[in-house]
């Protein structure tokens, strides 16, 4: 297919296409009401099978195949309209991380999502579960120094008490990734 040749060709670019290709990309519902970011593989693929249709390009990223050039979106627009539930995301990694913006919640350091693991505030082995109250972000070396070990017994509390991923939590996001991206916050009204 030739969508899959224009970004097989694009990842095999520089560091520069791999930036371009995780760059975050807001998602409209057909409303024009923001729903979610997503990156901006995923947007291409959605405006390349025509689900969506894109509404503002990024402007410093484009791809090119034999065939076919494409800008990469900044904001995305469902053509048709999503019914979204007004529940709590799934608890996964991705959220998690996305949930602590990518920052360990106990030394403070912002770092991309590989360099992360998920901690369990209270370790499993003591009856921790696995559940939006008891897990974030954590870098490596903090994960280490804390092991198995409560919050009180390590002096590592984390910066803020994790809560679940909510619509609130997600518009907030938005508002505050629209601040770097002038062409988001027009969509943002709320």
């Amino acid at each position: 297919m030739e969508s899959h040749r224009v970004i097989r060709t694009f990842n095999e670019h520089s560091e520069r296409g791999y930036s371009a290709m995780h760059a975050p990309v807001l998602v409209l519902n057909a409303s024009y009401e923001p729903i979610n970011i997503c990156a901006a593989r995923r947007a291409i693929v959605l405006v390349l099978k025509g689900v969506a249709s894109t509404e503002e390009i990024n402007g410093h990223y484009s791809l090119h195949s034999t065939r076919v050039a494409v800008r990469v979106p900044s904001v995305i627009r469902l053509l048709e309209y999503r019914r979204i539930p007004h529940q709590t995301r799934a608890l996964s990694r991705k959220n998690i991380l996305m949930r602590d913006r990518n920052t360990c919640q106990y030394c403070g350091v912002v770092l991309n999502a590989v360099d992360l693991t998920l901690d369990h505030v209270i370790p499993r082995s003591r009856g921790g579960l696995s559940t939006w109250e008891n897990l974030v972000a954590c870098c490596h070396e903090c994960n280490r120094r804390k092991g198995n070990s409560m919050p009180n017994e390590c002096g590592m509390k984390p910066a803020k008490e994790p809560r679940p991923f909510s619509m609130h939590t997600s518009r907030h996001l938005m508002r505050m990734m629209g601040r770097s991206d002038a062409k988001w916050r027009k969509y943002l009204f709320y």
